[in-house]
C-alpha cells in the first residue's frame, strides 16, 4: 500500500504507548482473573443520574442535529461560567470552545500555537499524549525534567535553558497526572514571567481543579498580563463523571478562539447535539462535582494509610487529582520491570512512572478509581511483594 504520512508514523514513533501493562492487565481481568486495576484514570462508577437523564430526554426530544462549531450557546456560556470558577477570571462564552474531551482541547492547542518544525517545552511528568500531540502538529519539544525530592515543582531556571528561538509554548499540567503534585504560586508566578518576557503562549491543562486535597487551584490565567497568552485545557470527564461522554473545552482570548473554531469545521464539525445539551444539565446543576471530589479525598486518605510505612516506598507529589505516586527507586529503578512483575506475582495493575515522562522513571502510577476496600486490598498486595523482594 502507499505509504501513511510521516506526521501521523511519528507520533508514537518507538511503536510503544506507555499502556502496555494496562492493556495486558485488562485482558485479563476481561477473561474473568481478579486483576486490581489501578492503571486507568477511568472512574469505576457511573456518570449522575441527572446526567444521564438529560441526555435521554434530548435523544427523545429529537436533539439528533448539527451545533455549532465552538459549541452550542447555552454550553459556551455554562462552561465559561464554569471556567471562571477555575481559573478566576471574568469569562465570556466567546472565549469558550468546546472540544472532544480534554484531549481534543489539547489537540487544538497545539494545533494553534506550533508550526510545522515550531518548539515547545513539556514539563514532565506528563500525561502521556503530550509528546504525541505535539508531534501531531509538527512541533518539537524539549523535555524538562521535575524531580521527586522538590515535589515534582519545575525548576525555573531548567525551562530557561531549554528555551529555543523558535519556541512557542510551554505546557503545564497542574493538578499533575501522574504526580498530583499541585505547583505553588511562586512556580507559576516565575513561568508567567517567562512567558510574558519571551511572548510565548501558555498551555496550562486543568482539568484536574475540582480533585485536590485542601490545596489552592491557581489558574496561571489569572496572573497579570497571562489572559491574553494563556490557553487553558479542560474537561467534564473527571470533575463530573463523564470520562467517555467526550465533553472538552479550551479557555482562550476571543481573537484566538475564533481563529481556532477553524479547526473544528475541518476537524469534528460540532459536537453531537444530544451529548451536548447532557453537558448543559451537568454544567448548570453541577452533577456529581462535590461528590466526586469527596470521594477522591476518602479514597486517597484510605490508600495512603495502608501504605504507611512500608519500606522502601516513599509518596510523592499526591495533592491532586486521582492518583498516588509512589517511589518505588529504593526496590526497582525500573519501574515498567516492577509493574510487569507486580502484575504478575500480585495481579495489580499500575502504570510505570516512565510512561509518563523520564522524570518519573523509578515510580509507579496508582490510580484511585476503585472502592476503598479494593484500594487496602490492594495496598496489602503490594506490601506483599514488595516485601519479597527486599528479604
Amino acid at each position: 500500500m502507499p505509504r501513511p504520512s510521516a506526521r501521523i508514523s511519528g507520533i508514537v514513533p518507538s511503536g510503544k504507548n506507555g499502556w502496555e501493562v494496562h492493556f495486558a492487565a485488562l485482558t485479563r481481568k476481561q477473561a474473568g482473573e481478579d486483576v486490581i486495576m489501578l492503571s486507568v484514570g477511568d472512574h469505576d462508577f457511573d456518570t449522575p443520574e441527572g446526567t444521564i437523564e438529560a441526555c435521554v430526554e434530548a435523544v427523545r426530544s429529537g436533539y439528533h442535529h448539527y451545533t455549532q462549531l465552538p459549541g452550542l450557546p447555552r454550553l459556551r456560556a455554562g462552561l465559561a461560567r464554569l471556567s471562571e470558577d477555575c481559573t478566576g477570571v471574568p469569562t465570556a462564552p466567546e472565549e469558550i470552545m468546546a472540544t472532544i474531551g480534554g484531549q481534543g482541547a489539547l489537540y487544538a492547542a497545539c494545533q494553534a500555537v506550533l508550526d510545522p518544525g515550531a518548539h515547545a517545552v513539556i514539563v514532565s511528568p506528563y500525561y502521556a499524549t503530550y509528546p504525541g500531540t505535539v508531534r501531531a502538529a509538527g512541533g518539537r519539544f524539549t523535555e524538562i525534567e521535575t524531580h521527586a525530592e522538590n515535589s515534582f515543582e519545575p525548576k525555573l531556571d531548567e525551562i530557561e535553558a531549554a528555551l529555543e528561538e523558535d519556541t512557542r509554548a510551554i505546557l503545564i499540567n497542574s493538578p499533575n497526572n501522574p504526580t498530583g503534585a499541585i505547583y505553588s504560586r511562586e512556580t507559576l508566578e516565575r513561568i508567567a514571567d517567562i512567558c510574558r518576557k519571551r511572548d510565548l503562549w501558555l498551555l496550562s491543562d486543568e482539568v484536574y481543579w475540582t480533585i485536590r486535597a485542601d490545596e489552592e487551584h491557581l489558574s496561571p490565567r489569572a496572573l497579570p498580563s497571562m489572559k491574553e497568552r494563556t490557553l487553558v485545557i479542560n474537561s467534564l470527564s473527571k470533575s463530573h463523571g463523564m470520562t467517555g461522554w467526550r465533553i472538552g473545552w479550551l479557555t482562550g482570548p476571543a481573537d484566538m478562539i475564533a481563529t481556532m473554531t477553524n479547526l473544528n469545521l475541518v476537524a469534528t464539525y460540532g459536537l453531537p447535539d444530544f451529548i451536548s445539551r447532557a453537558a448543559i444539565a451537568a454544567v448548570e446543576n453541577a452533577y456529581g462535582v462535590a461528590e466526586i471530589a469527596e470521594r477522591y479525598a476518602k479514597r486517597r486518605t484510605a490508600f495512603l494509610a495502608a501504605i504507611h510505612g512500608m519500606n522502601g516506598v516513599t509518596v510523592r507529589g499526591s495533592k491532586g487529582g486521582m492518583y498516588v505516586m509512589l517511589d518505588i527507586r529504593a526496590v526497582d529503578r525500573d519501574s515498567e520491570k516492577f509493574a510487569w512483575d507486580l502484575l504478575k506475582a500480585e495481579d495489580v495493575a499500575v502504570m510505570p512512572g516512565v510512561s509518563f515522562g523520564a522524570a518519573a522513571e523509578g515510580h509507579v502510577r496508582i490510580s484511585m478509581c476503585q472502592d476503598e476496600a479494593v484500594l487496602r486490598e490492594a495496598a496489602g498486595r503490594i506490601r506483599r511483594f514488595i516485601g519479597d523482594r527486599t528479604v
